[in-house]
């Protein structure tokens, strides 16, 4: 118990600068984090489906399912059904999507980018798998 404490406030702390950057992301171009995160995997695809997007992007299905609808109405993403498999269905980034993601700011803060460049290489390295072993800790989460 001893360890409670510091790391819940560490998480705190982690949470609300998440939160103060999403807020300026959603001033750019009105796209929330995981909608640009979504974008930007895409973007790095051909074509995907949701499933494999899911798992990209840990979220849920059900998360993902509206969050792909409002990329599609705001025409950011396209749907596509396969021509073998009418039952599965490709996303596909828009050109305009991908205008956007271009123009985009980075989904850290500018802040922690330069501090984190600045570091050492095992330091990012370490850093990085230590946030990513806390989020296993978390368990599944959306």
């Amino acid at each position: 118990m001893a360890f409670e404490m510091p790391l819940f406030q560490a998480l705190r702390r982690l949470q609300q600068a998440g939160e103060v950057h999403a807020k300026r992301l959603a001033r750019f171009g009105g796209l929330m984090p995981m909608q640009l995160m979504v974008l930007q995997v895409l973007a790095s695809e051909t074509r995907m489906t949701a499933s494999v997007l899911s798992s990209r992007v840990s979220l849920t299905a059900a998360t993902l399912s509206g969050l792909l609808d409002r990329l599609e109405e705001r025409g950011l993403l396209q749907r596509q059904r396969d021509d073998r498999d009418r039952r599965r269905q490709w996303l596909l980034i828009s050109d305009a999507g991908r205008d956007l993601i271009q123009q985009a700011p980075s989904l850290m803060p500018p802040e922690f980018n330069q501090r984190f460049a600045a570091l050492a290489d095992w330091e990012r390295h370490s850093l990085t798998a230590a946030l990513l072993r806390a989020a296993e800790l978390c368990g599944e989460m959306d």
